[in-house]
């Protein structure tokens, strides 16, 4: 299990490694899976009870990723935590490659295909519900975008959730604010979502999502949850890590060039191309 300072370096080397794969492809979503990098890092390398030569083990921990075109940033998680070769990575979104544009089952460590937007919750409670029926105690997490939360089957999933009473089932919302087409108060405003989670019926939790100690504080308290399921909600910033690419929705899918590539991993303590 990695301590803090640790799980920093893991962060950053993961947003290393999507800036490498979606360069190297040129295709991908760089913004939202920088924004995830640090939640990302402390479930993989600090929270997840998981098995890399055992991924399917049954009673290991679940995590959905519902905003699926963050693929980029799971697929290092599980590459440097030793699921698939790390090597693999350059492979990204390659047409005879297991890594394609969101996470999908042929892959190793994945625990559910996504993609299209809104549906990963409410997978999320199918796997809480039927860990509770098999009477096991594994904890099921899934990572939601906030403009995916525009998606009226996330709110259909969460009543469920609520009115089973999945206690085991924690939601991530990384909520950097903006979209793919400009900021979520001008695509959609969603007004205060920590009230309209708490008036489903779900506890309820706000983190800096960059804090690493904040992150991991969170997460083991969320374990104790009893009564309900928890949102942790992570303010982010969308691109993390990159300054000429911080807040911006052009970064939401868009590729670098080979100038933009090398400033990238440079500000990101990467040198080599």
């Amino acid at each position: 299990m990695a301590d803090l300072q640790q799980l920093k370096q893991i962060a950053n080397l993961l947003r290393q490694d999507v800036i490498r794969s979606v360069y190297r492809v040129k295709s991908g979503h760089i913004g939202g899976s920088l924004s995830a990098a640090d939640m990302i890092a402390a479930l993989y390398f600090h929270q997840l009870r998981i098995n890399p030569s055992d991924p399917s083990w049954p009673d290991r921990d679940r995590f959905v990723l519902s905003k699926g075109h963050a693929a980029p940033v799971l697929y290092a998680a599980l590459a440097r935590r030793g699921f698939f070769p790390v090597d693999d990575l350059v492979r990204l979104r390659q047409i005879d490659s297991h890594l394609q544009g969101a996470p999908n089952l042929k892959t190793p460590g994945v625990d559910m295909s996504s993609g299209p937007l809104g549906q990963g919750l409410s997978a999320a409670v199918g796997m809480a519900l039927a860990g509770r029926l098999q009477k096991k105690n594994f904890q099921v997490y899934c990572m939601l975008g906030d403009g995916e939360i525009q998606e009226g089957q996330v709110w259909e999933a969460a009543m469920s959730a609520s009115k089973f009473g999945l206690n085991r089932l924690i939601g991530i919302l990384d909520h950097n604010g903006v979209q793919m087409s400009g900021t979520n108060d001008e695509m959609m405003p969603m007004g205060d979502i920590r009230e309209k989670f708490r008036s489903f019926g779900w506890n309820t939790g706000t983190i800096d999502g960059h804090s690493m100690e904040q992150i991991v504080q969170c997460l083991q308290e969320g374990e104790k949850n009893t009564n309900a399921p928890l949102i942790i909600i992570m303010e982010t910033v969308k691109a993390k890590g990159v300054s000429f690419m911080e807040g911006k929705a052009a970064w939401h899918g868009a590729c670098p060039n080979e100038e933009q590539y090398r400033q990238a991993l440079q500000e990101l303590g990467e040198v080599q191309a």
